[in-house]
This record gives C-alpha cells, structure tokens and sequence, in this order.
C-alpha cells in the first residue's frame, strides 16, 4: 500500500479496495482522535507522516519484508505486467520499453517488458489490444537489423514463429538486456543454473533513473563483472565494486598512460585506452601501501600502492580519489584481518601501511611463493604437505631435458638467448603476477617462451597462479579425497590414461600415469558438471610436462571453467558454438573458400578436433605447445587465427577437392609439416602423421610463421565481437541440441504408444515446459536431480509429483471431481517404478496412453492397481515387490489376470470413491451413478461371499497340502452362489455375513438388482494371489471404528458399522472386471476414445491463475477488439 500526505488530504492506494478500505478504517480509528491535540496543520502532517513510516517498517520487519530499491513507478509496472499477463509473484520484471511491434505490415505501439523468463508485448490502440508472450528459453534466435524502413530493428524468432520490434528509445540498452537474460535462460536450459538475484547491491542512488530496477541494477553489474574478469582473467567468482579513469606512471618508458582503474574484491587493475600499451593487475593480497601524495599542477590527485614484491604503481587523475581509497582500505581489512597476521597503522601525511606484528611474520605471510621466482627451472616449490599424499613437486619435463655443459647446440644456445629476453624483461617490466603487460611481453610470447619457463608463464598468463595462491592445500585435500572412489568418470580416465600422448616418455611409465590420473580424477571430484570428457587427457597430459602437478591441476581448471567454457561437458556444447563462430568468421575472410568447406562439410570436422585439444593432437607436439604458449597469452582469438590460417594457406588445393577425405588429407598433410626448428627437445613421433597415407609429404611450415601470418592477416579478430558470436551461436546449438533430444525420445518410444510423432513432440514440449517453469517458480524437489544432461535422453527430464498433479489436471481423461489431486497421488505412484519420486517421459507416456488409446479391460486394470497401492507408504517393502510385479508384468507380452493382488476393503472404498468422482462433469452423469451403485453392490457381496472361504480352519486345511494337489481340489469344488433380493426393499440388501454392510440410499433411486455371479474356488485359493493379498492387508492403513466413504457422491455412502475392515474380505481383478462389464453405461464409458489433440491444445493455453506453476509450451499473440 502507499500513502501520500499533503499538507490538507491524505491519499491511500493499494492493491485492491478492501485493503484500502480496511487501512482507512485503522486510521479512523486509531489516528483521528490524537490529531484534535495538535494546534497546527504542520505538527498534524509531520506526526502523520511519523505514525505512517514506522507503522510501515514495523509491518516490514514483523514479516521480513525487505525493503527494495525500486521506484513507485516501477512497482506500478510491475502490478500492471503481472496482471495483463497473469504472472505470479515469482516472475520478476526486470524493465519495460516503449517500441513498436510489427503484425504483418502493421505496427503496434505499446511496452514491452523483459522479465527473468519471459518477453511481453502489450497494445491497446483504436479499441484493439494485442499481447504476446515468448518463453526466454524458446527463443532460437536474437538479432539486431537496421533497414531503410526499419533503422532500428530487434527480431525475435522462435520454432514457429518470427516477431519483430522497432522504434527504441534506446535500442543498445534493450538488446544487450534481452541477450543477457536469453543467455540465462541457455545457461539453465544447459546445465539447470537458474537465476538468483544478488540481494548485496548497493542503495539505489536519488540521481539515479526513475525507471531502472534493482533486478536491472543487478544484470548490469554482472555483465560488467564478466567483461572484468574476462579481460584480465580472474577467477570466475570475482566481482567488480567499480572503475574509474586515471593514468597509471609507467615507469619503463617514463610517461602517463591515459587507462581505467577497476577495483574489486580482491584485486585492482588497470588497463590503457589502447589495449595493447599496458594492462596491471594487482592483487590485494600483494599490497602493503596505499598512500595519497600531494597533488600538483602536473600530478593531481595521485596515489601510490606498493607491493610485497618492492614494486610501487603511481596512479592519477582520480576523480574520487578519498572514496577510492576507503574501498581500497575496507577489502584490505577484510582480506588480511582474518588471518590474524595483519594489524592497520595509520601514519600522517595519508599514508595508509598494512604490516605485521613482527617483521617474521611478513616473511612468511604468502602462502605460496610467486611462481616467477629468481631461481626460475626446477627449484620451485609450492605449499606441498609431503606427509599427506605423494604428488609430483616438478614438472615432469625436467626429468627429459638435454642440458650438457660439454655439448654446444645452437639450438640450446638460442633457447638460452630467449631465456635471458625474458629475465631482461622481468628486470625491467617487473616479475610475478604484479608484472607490467605490453606490447613487448606479446613479442617475447609469439617468439617462443622458454622450456623452462613455460609452465610459470602458462600460470601468470592464465590466471591460474590466482586460484592456486588463495587456495593453498586445496589440490591435496581434492587428491586425498578422491583417492579409491570409483564412479563414471574415473572408469573413462582408466581407459584414457595410456592414451594421453603415449609417444612421450613422460607417460611411458607409471609416474606420468600416476600424476594424470591424479589430476583428472581430482578434478572430475571438483566439478561433477563436467566430470571426465575426451580430450582432457591429452591436454592435461600436455601441462603436467611443463607444470608442477598441483600448478597442472589449477591450470586445467582455468581452461575448462573460464578459457574454454563448456567445452568439456558431455555435449561438448562450447566447442560446437566454437565452430560456428568459426564457420562464421570463414565466411567473413575467407569467403572464396566458404562455401566450398560447407558443401564438403569439413569444417564443422576440423574444428572439433583443433579446438577441443588446441591443435595438440593434429600438430607435432614442440609446435603445438608454441599454440598453448599463445593461447594462455591471448585466448580462444588465437586459434581462430591460426585456423583461418590453416585454410587460407591450402585455399587453392581445398578448392578442388571433390570430397572432404581428400579436404581432410590436404590439411593433415599441412599440419603434420607445422615444425618448430628452435625446439631443444628431443624428437617424438607424432601419432597423427602415422595415420596418414603414404603421399608425398607437404613442404616444412614454421611454427613462428604460421603465428606470425595469422595475426598479420587475422589479427583485427576482437575479443568482444568473438563473444557476440558466441552468443547468437549458442542459441543455436543448444535449441539444435533440445531439438535433437526431443526427436530422440520421440523415436525411442514411438513404438510403444499409439500416439502419432507429432502429438508425441506436442506432450514432450508440455513435459519439458512443466519442468522448466518449475525450475524457476518453485518446485518440491532439486531441478538438478531432475535435469541431468549426461543421463540417456529418456531420463534427461523427470517430473516430480506437484509437476505432474498439473499435467495430470490438463491431459488425463479421468482428472475431474473434487479427488482430482489424489488420483493423480495414485498415477504418479503407479508410473514410477524405480521409486525415486520422479518419472520420465516415457512413463508419462505409458500412463496417458492406457487412459487415452486403452481398451476397456487395459483402463479398468489401470484403474485396479492404482487402488491396490498403499497410498501413504510409498516406500515400503510391499509397495516395491508389487512395482517390480508390474514391472515385469509390463515386459511380458501376455498378461496374467490372475498376477494381480487382490482388493481388500479399504482399497475397495476408495476405488469408488474414485468411479463417483470420474463421472462429475460427465454428460451422462445419473447413469453412470445407477451403475456404479449396481456394480458396488455386485462387488460388496462377492467379497463377503469370498470371505467364507478364507476362514482360518479352510485355511489352515489348505496349508496342509501341496500346491499341486490344491488347485484341482478347488476345481472340483465350484458352487453357484446366487443371491435373492429382500422384499420391499429398492436397494439391495444382503443378509446373514453382509447385514452389516449397506448401500445406502444413493443418488440413482432405481438400483437395479444385481446379477448372479460366479466365484470359484481356484479364483479364492490362488496361491500367488493370497499371498500377495496377506502382504497387501498388513501393509494397508487402519480406519476407524466406523469406516465409511462419504465422499462417492453427494448422498451416497457406504458404510460398515463397527470394527475394522475384516482381514478376508477381498475380490479379484476378474470380479471387477465380469461386474463392470454387466453394466453397458460404464461400458461405453471406459471404451469411449479420447481425443488427445483437443487438451493438449487446451493445455497449451491454459494458465492456472493464482497458481505457482503455469503450464504453457508455447506462446501466441492474441489479438481482440
């Protein structure tokens, strides 16, 4: 509600009338009788104004209401957005725009609001309103155009439809928002990673504009945080506080280089205007000083931070300068104080120093030494506990290296040249992670890093050397913890280890084994996302050559959670978007060759394998580890680059070939010829030319030119546009892979249901939607433990009971009547037969098919077992003996009647409380009511009659004899047992065992009398079916003293006066069956055929108002007036 006080009125609104109404009446009451004590209005508003806020805040802290940061306006939208489109409170808005969308050749003018998980466009204009609404994760396509119409166009295109919108105010800002949230909808289309708003967002500032919304606030903040990280590669959980301009003293080349500053929680960077002058990261964990100088003509308002490492970065221009400096003082405190090793001393002349107690203390503050130490080569140590777990503590290319005093190699002469580059240039540009980044270190990387550099610069340049230094001891608890457990993912690392570059001698012994399976299994315990994927071996096989193990483990990690993001999922889904981006950059610059490669196929063929190991299993490996080298420098850029250059290098031979083995033969050819003559290794067979034919080998290609070429050609490739690519291409790889689930499952069952393909995709995409609406409005179980891409596509979504309860309400024949819900209690438990309280697709199906395409005898057993289920016990023993009993019963091909467990009475009363219910809104409704009552009263008797010989001597004379001997015996024994209907009664009446059991007066008053049943003695003493019965009755819940069923109709009701139900009473499925089957009314109703078209449209545009759940697949405008 809100209030608005002026100096003579008070205005109230809310949501609704009664709520004003009843706040007002508060006010009278509670309110009006104070004023008359003030003598001014000014003292009456201010008290009001007083008494109404704290009213206010108490309401909101007795409720823990949070207060937000949004405007009243916004709220007004969001009232509005939620009511025109029926939303409920769990679909957040994030902002709404005015455009024009286009019908036709018609535009309409009106808003357009962009929620978490749907896009709405609302118009009423000339007495016509139009709305549409498109799901996020529907959408397979998203592009900005511009025509001479249409400047300023955003088209929109789903499966089966295509919406344009035009005339933005502001057309950047809504495109960027409308990627970001359809990018979160993949994201959890992918890998089930929902939306959680960051509720540590900083007050909304009054300067701020109006119509911006915390949730809005809280995107921009994230898609500036990935642009951070991205750019300097952090760890994937670090977020951006803010950033600034400034110049940064660069003390190399003796000026000011005009950059931003970006600060965060635990680092501050800086980068040039021109990316390739400059860019500094310094962690906080490095800082010891941050002093403010005095500020100068020539250097306002400067500050200075120095480093552990003696390095001191002048700063200036800052705007904020006193802000700054507190933020940076605050992570400081925070970051240091915890670790009881830090104290803050405040010195004059704005210095602000951060020590130690003792000066011992600071010494061995870091946890791990920097991994560009002096020393350099194999002396590096990290923080390794020797006692807990054997892990390698050197690279394990120290122990091949061929380094001889006596012996000179220009080659090892060289290698020590670049050596000596690179020390020069730590000497002058700084060492470790604090080190000044320039056009110069790019240089040094593309001429080759060092042998025994390359594992310390693979870590600086990756970020990697972040994750290890604040994460000491990680890698060993990982390992220890991993040790003897067995899963999926460690059975596929068994079977890949001895495949990992098995030419190396590094992994010709049980060392390099033993370090590989080490780190792929401590990661695949890391991140059970993505566990173990093909191609992991091989790169990780690659570092551990060059890395200590524990540096090999947080360098994987860096490839596969930020360099390489989803490439090394089951699906691949990173490098497949990968390749498109490549496809598309093909078509930009090398456009003679395009579409050739795509008519031959070749390279959605080369690209998986270049990229997933980075030209390591394609190339000989001393060249390939140059691409690593510059891949950890620049990223996924360069081996766009190097791939363009590939092709564009063998363009005339690619041109004219006829198929894509012989494209495939010309670029292996060109690969296997790739030489690195600079390489002090020495030389190992490269498994990829071995399979190769015998063709006369390509001329030798140097490495350094090839790296050199492609970026003279390929170098304007930027990384931004790159991750626009990605973007536009992810949509299509994951709705491409959605698609392919969908006609997977599709066919996988299209044998066992006599539903058509097309209504199969229907009720699939009405599946999926109910789990994806779940997943983001509530559910009663994980949506993880429901999605699971790496499950067989039949398992991928499962549904939860409430999930079905609303599938079951749209689709299901029998869904009506006040025991809707619990009928669809007794599918559910029916359906699922593993038990694991979700069921897939095809049990679905299953269910829905009996109901929908059954024959009479398939629907009344379906309904027959439902009822024999213990509803409130569907764990126990009993439960899972008949599941698996039905099971197999489902497998054979010829089903036996006489399987099925018998109904005991309580079940009984039950199933017709169900038979009444099914009928409430049928047509013929007071037919199917006469008979049901007939066939209840047919039933009532058989089951008393059947009770005389289940007494315990008839038992206990049965027990006696064999099998064998038993069945013949009942045989010989058949009896009529005919009943004779009471005089002067209309309803039936039954005498001697049943008199205390009644129908009574009910909602057809002309119950016919029932027919003359048969019972047999072999129906009574089946041996399977009485034990099933004796484990069913101890298993079944206890009623009351009176047991009744009041709920069958609205004046029927069956009663047994007195005491529980009896343990013997019991009837058969075929008992059920021979009495339905007497009544043609309930006949023709169980044998009637259900049109599945008709709800399954229904279904897809029904919205359960006032709901948590909204079951909808698939979105259309609608348009009235």
């Amino acid at each position: 509600r809100y209030y608005l006080m002026t100096q003579r009125f008070l205005f109230l609104a809310g949501s609704s009338r009664k709520e004003v109404t009843e706040n007002w009446e508060w006010l009278e009451q509670n309110l009006l009788q104070t004023l008359s004590i003030f003598e001014n209005e000014n003292d009456i508003t201010t008290f009001v104004k007083g008494k109404i806020q704290g009213i206010i805040a108490e309401y909101n802290k007795s409720h823990e209401i949070r207060e937000d940061d949004d405007t009243d306006k916004f709220k007004e939208a969001i009232a509005k957005f939620r009511k025109l489109f029926v939303m409920p409170e769990e679909e957040k808005l994030v902002n709404y725009y005015s455009c024009s969308y286009w019908k036709g050749k018609v535009p309409r003018q009106g808003w357009l609001y962009l929620s978490i998980n749907h896009l709405c466009f609302y118009s009423y204009l000339l007495g016509k309103e139009a709305k549409l609404v498109i799901r996020w994760a529907d959408v397979i396509q998203l592009e900005k155009n511009a025509t001479l119409l249409l400047p300023d166009m955003v088209c929109v295109s789903t499966r089966c439809s295509e919406h344009v919108f035009s005339v933005f105010l502001n057309i950047n800002e809504t495109f960027k928002l409308m990627e970001q949230l359809a990018n979160i909808a993949m994201r959890q289309l992918l890998d089930n990673k929902g939306f959680e708003q960051d509720r540590c967002l900083p007050k909304l500032k009054k300067k701020s504009p109006k119509k911006v919304s915390a949730l809005k606030r809280d995107l921009d903040a994230r898609a500036k945080s990935e642009r951070y990280r991205a750019l300097f590669r952090l760890p994937k959980d670090e977020k951006l506080d803010g950033h600034t301009d400034c110049t940064l003293w660069t003390p190399f080349n003796k000026m000011h280089i005009l950059g931003q500053m970006f600060v965060s929680t635990n680092y501050i960077c800086f980068t040039s205007k021109e990316e390739t002058i400059c860019s500094l990261i310094i962690p906080i964990r490095e800082v010891t000083i941050v002093e403010k100088a005095d500020s100068c003509n020539v250097l306002p308002s400067p500050l200075s931070i120095s480093t552990k490492n003696k390095m001191t970065f002048l700063f200036a221009n800052l705007k904020d300068r006193d802000f700054l400096v507190q933020r940076i003082s605050d992570f400081l405190q925070k970051y240091l104080l915890p670790l009881g090793q830090f104290v803050l001393f405040f010195f004059p002349k704005n210095v602000l120093m951060f020590s130690s107690i003792s000066s011992a203390v600071v010494l061995s503050y870091s946890p791990q030494r920097s991994a560009l130490s002096s020393e350099g080569d194999s002396d590096r140590q990290f923080n390794l506990n020797e006692s807990r777990v054997p892990t390698a503590t050197q690279a394990l290319m120290t122990m091949y290296r061929r380094r001889s005093p006596e012996e000179f190699n220009p080659k090892l002469a060289k290698e020590f040249l670049k050596e000596q580059a690179w020390k020069n240039h730590f000497t002058e540009y700084g060492q470790g992670v604090c080190m000044y980044r320039t056009e110069k270190t790019k240089k040094l990387v593309l001429q080759g890093i060092p042998e025994s550099m390359r594992g310390e610069l693979w870590l600086l340049f990756s970020g990697a050397i972040n994750e290890m230094a604040t994460h000491p001891g990680y890698y060993e608890d990982l390992v220890e913890k991993s040790m003897g457990k067995y899963n999926l993912a460690t059975e596929e690392i068994e079977r890949d280890l001895h495949r990992s570059l098995p030419e190396h001698p590094a992994f010709q012994n049980e060392m390099g084994i033993a370090a590989l399976r080490r780190v792929l299994t401590a990661y695949a315990f890391r991140n059970p996302n993505i566990g173990y994927c093909q191609a992991m071996n091989i790169v990780t096989s690659v570092l551990l050559l060059y890395a200590k193990e524990e540096e090999a483990f947080w360098l994987l990690v860096a490839l596969c959670e930020r360099m390489l993001p989803d490439y090394y999922n089951t699906r691949v889904v990173g490098a497949l978007v990968d390749q498109g981006v490549f496809e598309e950059l093909a078509h930009v610059y090398v456009p003679q060759l395009y579409d050739c490669m795509q008519a031959l196929g070749v390279i959605s063929t080369i690209s998986l394998s270049w990229f997933l190991t980075l030209f390591l299993s394609v190339m000989p490996f001393e060249s390939a580890v140059v691409v690593v080298d510059c891949f950890f420098y620049e990223g996924i850029k360069v081996i766009f680059q190097l791939a363009l250059s590939v092709l564009d290098a063998n363009i005339h031979q690619l041109l004219g070939c006829k198929d894509d083995g012989e494209a495939m033969t010309i670029l292996g050819r060109y690969l296997d010829s790739v030489t690195n003559k600079d390489s002090t290794l020495p030389p190992i067979p490269h498994l990829h030319s071995l399979l190769t034919d015998n063709g006369d080998p390509h001329p030798e290609v140097d490495i350094f030119k090839l790296v050199r070429i492609s970026y003279e050609k390929f170098g304007s490739i930027r990384a931004d546009v790159i991750e626009q690519m990605r973007f536009k291409q992810r949509l299509r790889v994951i709705q491409a892979i959605e698609d392919t689930t969908k006609r997977n499952v599709v066919r996988t069952i299209v044998t066992e249901t006599p539903f058509s393909i097309d209504e199969l995709e229907e009720l699939y995409a009405l599946f999926k939607a109910e789990h994806l609406t779940s997943c983001y409005w509530g559910s009663t179980s994980n949506p993880m433990s429901r999605h699971d891409p790496s499950l067989p596509y039949l398992e991928q979504y499962r549904i939860d009971l409430e999930q079905f309860k609303v599938l079951f309400a749209l689709l299901f024949p029998w869904a009506c009547g006040t025991h809707a819900d619990d009928l669809a209690l007794r599918v559910f438990r029916l359906l699922d037969h593993n038990t694991d309280a979700l069921i897939n697709f095809r049990e679905f199906i299953s269910g829905l098919s009996v109901l929908c395409h059954g024959d009479l005898t398939e629907k009344l057993k379906f309904l027959y077992k439902i009822h024999i289920l213990p509803v409130k016990k569907m764990h126990t023993p009993d439960y899972r003996m008949y599941l698996r009993l039905w099971n197999q019963e489902t497998k054979a091909k010829l089903e036996n009647m006489k399987d099925l467990p018998k109904l005991n009475q309580s079940q009984f009363i039950e199933l017709c409380k169900t038979l009444y219910n099914m009928f409430s809104e049928d047509p013929s409704e007071q037919e199917l009511y006469h008979a049901t009552a007939t066939v209840t009263s047919l039933l009532l008797e058989m089951g008393e009659v059947g009770k005389l010989f289940c007494s315990p001597a008839h038992k206990d004379e049965d027990e006696d004899d064999d099998e064998e001997d038993r069945i013949p015996a009942c045989r010989s024994k058949r009896e009529r047992v005919r009943r004779k209907p009471c005089d002067g009664e209309t309803n039936s009446c039954i005498t001697g065992p049943l008199e205390d059991i009644k129908l009574e007066d009910s909602s057809p008053k002309d119950t016919a009398t029932s027919s003359v049943m048969l019972i047999s003695d072999d129906e009574t003493k089946d041996d399977t079916s009485t034990s099933s019965y004796s484990v069913l009755s101890a298993g079944s819940h206890e009623l009351d003293d009176k047991l009744q069923c009041e709920d069958i109709a609205e004046d029927t009701v069956l009663i047994r006066n007195g005491g529980l139900p009896h343990s013997d009473w019991a009837i058969t499925f075929e008992q059920f069956l021979a009495s339905v089957l007497t009544e043609q009314a309930l006949v023709q109703y169980f044998e009637k055929p259900v049109e599945i078209a008709t709800r399954i449209t229904n279904a897809k545009n029904v919205r359960k108002v006032g709901h948590q759940h909204m079951s909808v697949s698939d979105y259309e405008i609608s348009l009235s007036g």
